[in-house]
């Protein structure tokens, strides 16, 4: 007899059953998740108009590719509305689940959001992907593994969040992180910290870390991905060839007078034709309409300044980093950025609509109401709505540049200080002196190359800070007098230590405050600086910085034009790059619950410089540089510039010699010089006291 009729079982079910068991032990072939999607990736009725098998668009391709190489640690994607974020999201998910076996967590806004997304866009996902029945065994059950806040599969689990409240980003350890909607999140997260930071958190220790922040950009300067986006390390977006010359353009809105982006015709009446509307190639003027543009979309690829990213030809479609001009494979970067991925791009949209949209909300912004043109950029364009910004200018602070060399101090400087901004490979210090009625002037920039994990950099450090003299136009030399060093980024430990090791020489350890700030100096406390991790009974104190608060001085500055209180000096031997960072951040403004709250966020990855101002800010608010008397300056200057001429100034300029008067007497002996102060430096122990 069959054993199969004695155990009532089929040979078939076993191996189904046995197979299903096995499988989370197995090893897939390598797949990325563009290949993954098509094989498997399905539309479901309830999130899309259609439902049918997904096929992805060109410029979503190479997205996706990057989402599932293992040497891309952080993508930002801000984009506009219909150009496909949530499904490819999806399917990032599936495919982690399904294929890497990884552990997911993403955060909504809200936990009204995480609900709905669950409900309207992950289950149907679940129900009709195949593949992730596999391994959801808890599939359409009332399961503890089947919930609202987390999904359980096979060798991994999906964290679902709503991003309001801190302890949502507590106790969570996964290799793939998902901000979706960052724009909505709150910048400040029950005042510790913001949402992609502290989801980037949860990554930490992964084999291979991924976070992915996609979000509509809302308010320029309050805008999380906008601000990222900024930091990425590389920027890329998609470009087409022109079906007339072959040249390769991206599609852009353009505007009235630019040579290229969407012109349509008006008729003799001043009444617009939206259907009309065609895209100007900017190299050939040639005009192309939509059904051209997705006649050619499918030979399109993202570019940079000098980089391209292709899809390899083999049947894996990896995303491949190219040289632009020599197509020399380059190695991915660690953190990129897509931009400029607007509602245009998409088939979904027609072009006629989007210049009847916009022309609807410019007659309303002409009106005085401009909220259906914000809408339209930020959903449309993908862009942030700019309100009134400030900022400084890069080549006006450069053009009132002086001729004065660097590591010297001109007549007026009297007092040196410095600040420190820490990188990954490099230290970065600026020393600033100081006058009567705080006029600054711009003594040395110095950038210290370094691993700042190990001592070599901080014994360049010490050299600088304590080692360093500087000569004064009168003859004297001074010496750096206070400094502090930034301990954001990934050295921290390594700050706390060289700040305590030189709390006596005034070194401090500084942190830019987030949120709202009361003060400049915003508060301090004591940190713990064991290595065992045991708590000092005097441990170092870790000083916060309102950073608004010290930019917003720190460009009121800026903005003075005549030397004398309060204006800063230049030397032109800084570089072009030092200008750019002084002008690398704007600032905006909104109005929030409590408020109008004002705001600076970068324009630029690097802005050193202007960090490494804004924290001397700080060093002269905590030493009351501005309140001190007229005495304390007239005793400094006594010290550092007596009553000498300017060993920098130029030779006064000599008439001729004149005949030589007959001597008639022997002149009378010259009064003896008066005899002058000793050199001080002002970083010596003699002076502690002063301040």
């Amino acid at each position: 007899m069959d054993l199969s009729e004695i155990l009532h079982f089929e040979g078939a079910a076993v191996a189904e059953h046995l197979a299903r068991g096995l499988s989370a032990f197995g090893v897939p072939a390598p797949m990325s998740l563009l290949k993954w999607a098509e094989k498997h990736f399905y539309l479901s009725a309830e999130s899309s108009y259609v439902e049918q098998e997904w096929k992805a668009w060109p410029f979503q391709r190479a997205i996706m590719a990057c989402v599932s190489n293992d040497d891309i640690e952080e993508i930002d994607w801000p984009k506009a509305a219909r150009v496909g974020n949530t499904k490819i999201m999806l399917a990032a998910i599936g495919y982690f689940a399904e294929h890497k076996r990884r552990n997911q967590a993403i955060w909504q806004p809200t936990d009204d959001d995480r609900d709905e997304f669950v409900k309207t866009e992950l289950d149907p996902m679940l129900r009709d992907v195949a593949a992730m029945q596999r391994v959801f065994p808890a599939y359409l059950a009332r399961h503890k593994d089947n919930t609202l806040q987390q999904k359980k599969f096979l060798g991994s689990m999906l964290h679902l969040r709503g991003g309001k409240a801190a302890k949502n980003y507590r106790r969570i350890s996964v290799d793939v992180a998902y901000i979706d909607e960052a724009d909505a999140f709150d910048n400040d997260i029950e005042k510790e910290g913001d949402p992609v930071g502290l989801a980037a958190k949860r990554i930490e220790g992964a084999t291979f870390p991924k976070l992915v922040v996609g979000s509509t950009p809302k308010l320029k300067g309050f805008s999380l991905v906008d601000t990222r986006t900024q930091l990425a390390d590389e920027r890329f977006q998609f470009v087409i060839p022109c079906p007339h010359c072959g040249e390769h353009h991206p599609i852009t809105w353009g505007g009235k007078d630019d040579t290229h982006g969407f012109k349509w015709r008006r008729d003799e009446n001043g009444v617009d034709d939206p259907e009309s509307v065609r895209h100007l190639c900017p190299h050939c003027g040639a005009l192309i309409a939509q059904g051209e543009y997705l006649a050619v979309w499918e030979r399109g690829f993202y570019v940079n300044e000098g980089w391209t990213i292709r899809l390899d030809v083999d049947e894996k479609d990896d995303a491949v980093f190219s040289d632009y001009a020599t197509g020399n494979r380059l190695r991915a970067p660690r953190h990129i950025a897509f931009v400029n991925v607007w509602t245009a791009y998409s088939p979904a949209a027609s072009w006629p609509n989007i210049v009847r949209d916009f022309l609807a909300a410019h007659e309303k912004a002409l009106a005085g109401d401009n909220s259906k043109l914000k809408t339209w950029t930020n959903t449309t364009r993908g862009l942030p709505w700019e309100e009134a910004i400030e900022k400084n200018d890069a080549d006006e602070l450069k053009h009132r540049a002086e001729p004065y060399a660097l590591k010297t101090v001109p007549m007026g400087c009297l007092l040196l200080l410095a600040s420190v901004d820490t990188q990954d490979n490099r230290l970065e210090v600026t020393v600033r002196g100081y006058g009567r009625g705080l006029e600054t002037w711009t003594v040395d920039h110095q950038i210290l190359y370094g691993n700042p994990g190990e001592d070599d950099v901080w014994q360049e450090l010490e050299d600088v800070l304590f080692g360093m003299e500087y000569r004064h136009a009168s003859g004297q030399t001074l010496r750096i007098f206070a400094s502090d060093i930034d301990t954001g980024g990934h050295f921290t430990q390594a700050v706390y230590a060289f700040a305590e090791k030189h709390a006596r020489r005034k070194v401090f350890a500084v942190k830019g405050a987030s949120g709202r700030e009361k003060h400049i100096k915003n508060g301090a406390q004591q940190v713990d600086l064991d290595w065992r991790g045991r708590r000092k009974k005097r441990g170092l104190t870790l000083w916060h910085v309102g950073t608004n608060l010290a930019k917003d001085l720190l460009h009121s500055r800026l903005q003075l034009t005549k030397p004398g209180p309060g204006y800063m000096h230049f030397s032109n031997e800084l570089t072009d790059e030092w200008f750019k960072q002084m002008a690398g951040e704007a600032r905006a403004e909104r109005n929030g619950q409590a408020g109008r709250e004002s705001r600076w966020t970068p324009l630029r990855k690097r802005v050193e410089a202007w960090d490494c101002a804004q924290y001397i800010i700080w060093l002269e608010t905590h030493l009351e540089l501005a309140r001190k008397p007229a005495k304390f300056w007239d005793d400094l200057e006594a010290i550092v510039q007596p009553a000498v001429g300017d060993l920098f100034a130029a030779p006064p300029a000599h008439d001729a010699p004149a005949e030589k008067p007959k001597r008639t007497a022997a002149p009378a002996a010259p009064a003896p010089a008066p005899r002058q102060q000793q050199n001080a430096a002002l970083g010596r122990s003699s002076w502690s006291s002063r301040l």
